[in-house]
């Protein structure tokens, strides 16, 4: 059923149309009708229409001198009184023109170009423009604002510094300014391994890659500096020891958007805390069935630690599909795929695009009424330069590349992270440079997903995955019923090279023995004697000593 009918026009001598017609394609995309009357259309043409077919609301656009705008709109507002039917005014312009026209006190809503397309679908569906410090407009849950927001990507931005005070302060900046959704709040190691453990801290290291918190009512502070603005929800790094306690403060103090943990480090692999990996998966696996049990959604950022450690693209694409799978065996209902661009950075944009295809496709294939999966995307932090002029073009580079795949939330990596962590002002002008992006890619971008190169990638590396998957499962299936989410299983093959790295250190209980290149912008597992890159059969025969028959599906 039609929501009622919108009529648009560029008025008096003014021919920019564009605006007036991004806004009518999408009020028919919320359920109105639309009639565009043209550019540069005289009071009486557009007061002759209103009369005729009774609109809903008339949206006028005028981008030119804001004198020459005055005495358009003073006209209209004359003529206009003797209308019968009074429909909702809408107007939109430069915002010296619009400031103008607010002056006039006639239009119901005035657009001045510094709105962004959430703003426009936030009014189409409640008749509102959202409005500073009114929590009301917000929804106050990961889901819920996702819906709330659709078509438009959710924006989140990990912020923490050193200074306790100085975040304190620039989560209250960050929510005034309504460009971000989501605050992914960094903590410092100190708080992530030795919030319960005060006695273990190092003083010297307090602040070392985020903000220090020692205590559950400076996450109430962090979490109440946060309401305001446009009210973005707020979550946290997981913890590296006790994870089911922190679990526990963070739902309770900040409202924990949702569960973000990796299945596979945060233990002696990476050095981020101490854990036996073994103990590391099975707590990881505690942590992701407390959050599904409560129905808190969860994210499982794993397969970028594979690639941020030069990891084949093939580890990477299968770290996605065990990831989902874990988190479907334990109960969760709502999973944020997370999809990191641009690692290794040296890859190039169709091959990355490829691999996330693949990454997407496996995940995505076990998605169902009960599993519902959502797709976050993010730049690669080794991607950006230390020039920050530079950084900022690769960052709405990458953003561009990203919305390819239709991200449902969107990870923005501060320009400055080369340098130093993200400040305020940093994390406000990185979401601008996002938001530019996805207002011009939102409605019309680019398929590269359709180019053939990429075509052919994305299946040699669901070919290739599902190989490494199988194998798992044949080698481990005499002892385990299910080993992609048996944590004995997953931290032997990690142990053994199935699941290899080339940072991983060698030695001691971990093969560490994978070697790779990158070669025509794909990341390959490499034979450093013969020169040349070899697939998965070859490299995990070479390993193991075993001919599994289980091929790719």
């Amino acid at each position: 059923m039609s929501k009622g009918m919108i009529i648009g026009a560029s008025v008096g001598n003014c021919v920019h149309v564009a605006g007036v017609v991004h806004f009518l394609s999408l009020a028919e995309d919320e359920g109105y009708e639309t009639m565009f009357l043209g550019p540069a259309i005289c009071v009486d043409t557009v007061l002759d229409c209103v009369e005729t077919h009774k609109p809903a609301m008339v949206g006028l656009g005028y981008r030119l001198t804001p004198e020459n705008g005055e005495k358009i709109i003073r006209e209209l507002i004359e003529k206009s009184a003797g209308l019968t039917h009074k429909p909702i005014w809408l107007f939109g312009g430069t915002a010296p023109v619009a400031d103008k026209i607010r002056e006039l006190g006639f239009f119901d809503v005035i657009f001045d170009g510094t709105d962004d397309i959430d703003d426009s679908i936030t009014f189409l569906r409640t008749g509102q423009l959202p409005d500073k410090n009114n929590a009301e407009h917000y929804a106050p849950d990961l889901i819920s604002r996702l819906a709330q927001k659709h078509p438009y990507p959710l924006l989140r931005h990990h912020f923490g510094l050193p200074s306790y005070d100085e975040t304190l302060s620039g989560i209250e900046e960050i929510a005034q300014s309504r460009v971000l959704d989501i605050i992914s709040l960094g903590i410092d190691q100190n708080t992530q391994q030795f919030f319960f453990r005060p006695e273990n801290r190092n003083p010297d290291m307090d602040g070392a890659g985020g903000v220090p918190v020692r205590d559950a009512e400076g996450f109430r502070r962090l979490f109440n500096a946060s309401q305001c603005g446009n009210y973005p929800l707020m979550r946290c790094y997981s913890g590296t020891a006790d994870v089911l306690r922190l679990a526990e403060v963070l739902n309770s103090t900040i409202n924990n958007a949702w569960c973000a943990v990796p299945l596979c480090w945060y233990n002696e692999l990476d050095g981020r805390g101490g854990r036996p990996i073994d103990i590391s998966i099975k707590e990881a696996q505690k942590l992701i069935a407390f959050h599904g049990k409560h129905s808190i959604p969860v994210e499982l950022n794993e397969p970028h630690h594979w690639g941020l450690r030069d990891a084949h693209d093939t580890i990477s694409v299968a770290m996605s599909y065990i990831s989902a799978y874990n988190a479907k065996a334990l109960g969760v209902r709502d999973y944020i795929s997370q999809y990191m661009f641009n690692v290794p950075n040296s890859l190039s944009f169709s091959m990355d695009l490829a691999k996330v295809l693949a990454q997407i496709e496996l995940t995505e294939s076990l998605a169902d009424k009960n599993f519902r999966i959502y797709r976050q995307t993010r730049a690669g932090l080794p991607f950006l330069s230390g020039d920050c002029s530079v950084a900022k073009g690769q960052l709405a580079a990458t953003t561009a590349l990203q919305m390819n795949v239709k991200p449902h939330i969107i990870h923005v990596v501060g320009y400055s992270e080369a340098l130093h962590a993200a400040t305020p002002e940093v994390v406000i002008e990185s979401c601008k440079i996002v938001r530019g992006v996805v207002r011009g890619a939102l409605h019309g971008n680019a398929e590269a997903v359709h180019d053939p190169r990429v075509k052919a990638r994305c299946d040699e590396l669901l070919k290739e995955a599902t190989y490494l998957i199988n194998f798992i499962q044949d080698e481990y299936s005499s002892i385990s019923r299910d080993p992609l989410a048996d944590a004995a299983a997953l931290s032997d093959c990690i142990k053994r090279g199935i699941l290899d790295a080339p940072h991983i250190v060698k030695g001691g209980q971990f093969k560490g023995t994978l070697q790779t290149r990158v070669r025509d912008g794909k990341c390959l597992a490499w034979d450093s004697v013969a020169g040349c890159a070899v697939d998965e059969k070859k490299r995990l025969e070479t390993l193991t000593g075993k001919n599994h028959k289980r091929m790719a599906g």
